[in-house]
């Protein structure tokens, strides 16, 4: 699952993305607001769908945000469906402002 996959950040496009190769499978999109970043949308391409790129896609936008000190805030369906299988998060995620 996810296997040869790489999640990167791009700033300026407001977005994780998740790489096969040199090919995105993938992305998360987000915006930053003060020190939350809200994750509004996750989708996987339908040619990668299968292979678990969205649980590595997901690991790695969360896991960045927090190494970065940020409150996570999961609007996106996906990524709120991440956090609560997936412990660990807690304390860096805002329920409450999740609309």
């Amino acid at each position: 699952m996810g296997e040869d996959a790489v999640v990167r950040r791009d700033e300026a496009g407001h977005r994780y993305q998740v790489f096969v190769g040199d090919e995105a499978a993938g992305f998360a999109e987000y915006t930053e607001e003060g020190d939350r970043t809200v994750f509004t949308h996750t989708e996987i391409g339908d040619e990668f769908g299968g292979r678990g790129l969205g649980k590595v896609l997901a690991a790695g936008a969360l896991d960045d945000a927090v190494a970065r000190g940020r409150v996570i805030v999961p609007l996106c369906p996906f990524i709120a469906s991440y956090l609560k299988r997936n412990p660990g998060y807690e304390e860096h995620v805002s329920w409450d402002a999740a609309r």
